[in-house]
């Protein structure tokens, strides 16, 4: 049982840490049979070498494996990200990065082909007016700790503009208003048809049940994005009065902007420009002035990718300081942190200064000067051995993350006439971790 418990722990943190996170999905995730193959290879080479050890009872192992396979997954993907072309970090100066002049308004992404140097895509302007919002009903404000609704069974019915849903509910006598609304707002949760339902509760303490559309926009011939109805029993009728939730507080709308003057409208506040450009509207320009998307400069995109490397490794290294025992490093830091010190007059040199902690921070003045100056070229020697030697470490760390964790040595094999034990691995893919055994 103690396997089953590990399992489900390990899942749900994994879940509820990760699920949503930044770096959930890249296309830097999918390999080659031949990449899959180097893996196999390592992880089978790995567990041959593997002494016979046990999980010693301190910490929670399995959220800092979790945590390794995770941060050095990332570091891999930004790796790959910066090794696309095979030419190294250098190759950022042949990429188009968008750049908006106001982030808080318009982010921009350049999705088009490399090299495309049409008018259409040397940017422009845009000016938002209205951003695309959905459908949402509030019920009426009741005092949380008294029933306005008499025990008993209701309906009520919950119509869309493609489907119609009826939703049954019971009150009980031990209800409160505020119990019944939290019921109800699992209930059309759970009934995944792309509603979101919360309770409120306003200045005076008293709770009311909020329903909202994750979409967002309206087409031109329809009224609403859902209905609330009754059902025909008086009883039902009286509840929903009681209640409220039919009341709709704001009405879906598309975005409204101007693109180079040109007034557009979408139903989403994310949409695609010229098949170039990824727009996300996030606000609403002021006093008539357009937010200008463009591209950044050579030496700026540079700049950002090796912030973002940097980002990857501090993570890592954050990661390791969060299970070390306060005192000294632990094993994760001092593997990852060898790297940067073994390149540190260089890094620093260019602008990457190693701290106290073995984080690295960026002065990016002298980054940027580094990286656009004459002898630039080996500005960037420096960078890609950086980038290449954090790779082969990440992916040690990645390939077998319980070599980081305390553990109790129980026998070494005999040298030079082991086998490879596969089974060893699902101590940390299935977390079967039986400190017991």
């Amino acid at each position: 049982m103690t396997g089953i418990t590990g399992v489900d722990s390990a899942y749900q943190y994994y879940l509820s840490t990760y699920r949503n996170s930044e770096v959930s999905v890249s296309r830097y995730d999918t390999h080659k049979k031949s990449q899959l193959r180097d893996i196999y290879n390592r992880i089978v080479k790995a567990n041959k070498e593997s002494p016979l050890y046990k999980i010693k009872e301190s910490g929670d192992v399995k959220k800092y494996a979790i945590d390794i396979k995770e941060s050095t997954r990332n570091m891999k993907n930004v790796i790959a990200s910066l090794s696309d072309s095979g030419r190294g970090i250098e190759s950022v100066f042949s990429k188009k990065i968008a750049q908006s002049s106001n982030e808080d308004v318009v982010l921009a992404e350049y999705i088009g082909r490399e090299g495309d140097s049409s008018e259409r895509n040397n940017g422009f302007s845009i000016q938002v007016n209205r951003l695309a919002t959905g459908q949402t009903n509030v019920g009426n404000y009741l005092n949380s700790d008294r029933l306005d609704i008499e025990p008993g069974s209701y309906n009520f019915d919950l119509n869309t503009n493609t489907s119609s849903y009826e939703f049954q509910y019971t009150v009980s006598p031990n209800d409160t208003n505020r119990t019944l609304q939290h019921k109800l707002a699992k209930l059309i949760e759970g009934a995944g048809i792309g509603l979101n339902a919360s309770v409120v509760t306003n200045e005076s303490g008293k709770s009311a049940l909020s329903i909202s559309t994750r979409q967002t926009g309206i087409g031109e011939t329809e009224d609403y994005l859902f209905q609330i109805l009754p059902s025909a029993e008086p009883s039902s009728i009286k509840a929903m009065r009681a209640l409220g939730i039919d009341h709709v507080e704001t009405n879906a709308q598309n975005s409204s902007f101007l693109l180079n003057g040109t007034e557009h409208f979408s139903y989403s506040n994310t949409f695609t420009v010229n098949n170039a450009f990824d727009i996300t509207l996030r606000g609403v320009n002021e006093n008539g002035e357009a937010t200008q998307i463009g591209f950044k400069t050579n030496a700026d995109a540079v700049a950002d990718n090796v912030e973002e490397l940097v980002d990857a490794y501090n993570g890592i290294i954050h990661i390791g300081h969060q299970h070390s025992d306060g005192q000294t490093p632990n094993k994760l830091v001092r593997d990852i942190s060898s790297v940067a010190r073994d390149y540190r007059n260089e890094l620093e040199a260019i602008g990457l200064n190693i701290e106290k902690d073995s984080q690295i921070s960026v002065d990016r003045s002298l980054l940027t000067d580094a990286v656009t100056a004459d002898d630039a070229k080996e500005s960037f020697a420096v960078l890609n051995s950086f980038k290449d030697s954090l790779d082969e470490k990440s992916t040690e760390a990645s390939i077998d993350p319980m070599n980081y964790v305390n553990k109790i040595v129980v026998t070494y094999k005999n040298p030079g006439h082991n086998f490879a034990t596969p089974y060893i691995t699902s101590i940390y893919s299935g977390m079967m971790m039986d400190f017991y055994c």
